[in-house]
């Protein structure tokens, strides 16, 4: 579990490491990450702490079968209520991964309400399912974080989720189908026709969920589309960033992006946890649209 430095805080920010956030700014902004684990066959490893983004990317290559990922015990949410009391905060808010994707949401339930019962720790916890995951998430936490570092109460922290929960979208291009078939998420035949068109399909995060998108032909064709559709909600985009799985042309796509972003890109690495069902080569994007 990394720990900010133990600048104190009222209210402590909690995510869990599909965020795919970079630990920089994680840490500078006191936001607490509860790992996930991943399995591949027996061996199973703490997300980043027994198994870095890189290392993950190369037994992948390496491995016939693909990884599996679990929920963090309600333990390890537990764990970072209790030190977030320790070191001083009233309230903890945790924004998990789309529960309809994971089980992560209900650990830190159950662990808040492990908290809750307990009369020795006196703190608030709130939990709000982000339904959305990488750097939708990732956004989220950064935006409620810094509000809580300007002395946001928990009850505007927890608001401003809710209303950043409503107003983010994540796109992303696949350069592969190859998890996917591995996977068993798509029958033999559709794989085969689909590298043979070398088609690259477009994902999209709605309602909690990841749906197809569209596709297209190549990978440029892929990148100008997620170009375009960031394009679309012109002037209306707050909070841009961009995630990738171990993607050399990641300086590229954000050169494109840069004109019609606000203001500084942030850009996280695609983990296992999310990386296992999209594939190495997966870009994308993850912003907030501002109401009009």
């Amino acid at each position: 579990m990394s720990h900010p430095n133990q600048h104190s805080a009222d209210v402590v920010v909690v995510t869990d490491s599909s965020c795919d956030l970079p630990a920089a700014i994680a840490e500078d902004l006191g936001i607490v990450i509860v790992p996930l684990t991943i399995r591949f066959g027996d061996d199973e490893f703490v997300d980043r702490v027994e198994l870095s983004t890189a290392e993950f990317w190369t037994r992948c290559v390496n491995s016939t079968t693909l990884p599996e990922t679990a929920a963090p015990a309600p333990g390890l949410f537990e764990r970072a209520y209790r030190d977030a009391a320790a070191s001083g905060a009233s309230s903890v808010l945790v924004v998990s991964l789309s529960s309809a994707l994971s089980a992560t949401m209900q650990s830190a339930q159950l662990a808040a309400r492990t908290v809750t019962a307990d009369a020795s720790v006196d703190v608030d916890v709130r939990v709000v399912d982000s339904r959305t995951i990488t750097m939708g998430l990732g956004t989220i936490a950064i935006a409620c974080a810094r509000a809580a570092r300007d002395g946001a109460s928990i009850d505007d922290v927890e608001a401003l989720a809710h209303d950043l929960v409503e107003r983010t979208r994540v796109f992303g291009a696949l350069d592969t189908l190859e998890n996917l078939k591995k996977g068993g998420r798509i029958g033999n035949a559709k794989a085969m026709l689909a590298t043979a068109l070398s088609i690259k399909p477009i994902i999209e995060v709605t309602g909690g969920v990841v749906e197809q998108g569209g596709k297209q032909r190549t990978r440029s064709k892929a990148l100008s589309y997620l170009v375009e559709k960031v394009k679309s909600y012109d002037g209306r985009i707050e909070n841009l960033a961009v995630m990738h799985a171990d993607c050399s042309d990641v300086d590229l796509f954000v050169e494109l992006l840069a004109p019609h972003s606000p203001g500084e890109i942030v850009i996280g690495e695609i983990g296992p946890v999310i990386g296992t069902h999209g594939g190495r080569g997966t870009i994308g994007v993850a912003f907030q649209v501002t109401n009009d």
